[in-house]
């Protein structure tokens, strides 16, 4: 496994769209285990095939509960909202308020191809959503109602 560079803001391949994983290869698997290990070397709860420089709809995400692994996910369904901080690997020492849905229900296939459906709410849900965002270009920063200087 290995640890790639992070990807920060300014960088193209964060505002363009993911291309859909067509089948689950062993270099899928390859990219799904070098993200993690990139997401728990940087100690971040979520990581998007795009701050790697891998343009594919690959997310991997583990916000204590253990590791979730994501090929092609899609957000069925939303439900209520909250407005909680969020930051971002590929934007450090940034943090903003932003308001996202309280639970949701994404589908995706797993590290087997399997297409599974995953109910999430809270710190969960948001990575989701915040993961979900990076595949189609979008940042935390395009949709914060305020922004600031993260404090150490």
């Amino acid at each position: 496994m290995a640890v790639y560079r992070i990807i920060n803001i300014g960088e193209d391949i964060l505002r363009e769209k993911a291309k859909e994983v067509k089948s689950v290869t062993p270099n899928i698997h390859k990219l799904l285990d070098n993200m993690a290990e990139t997401m728990y070397d940087a100690e971040g709860v979520g990581l998007a095939a795009p701050q790697i420089g891998v343009p594919k709809r690959v997310v991997v995400i583990d916000v204590g509960d253990g590791l979730v692994e994501l090929i092609n996910p899609v957000i069925l369904t939303k439900e209520g909202d909250e407005t909680d901080q969020e930051g971002c690997l590929s934007i450090p020492n940034v943090v903003g308020e932003v308001k996202r849905a309280k639970k949701v229900v994404v589908q995706a296939l797993d590290r087997d191809g399997v297409l599974m459906e995953y109910e999430a709410e809270g710190l969960i849900a948001r990575a989701f959503q915040h993961e979900i965002d990076h595949l189609d270009g979008i940042l935390f920063v395009d949709v914060a109602e305020k922004i600031s200087e993260k404090k150490n």
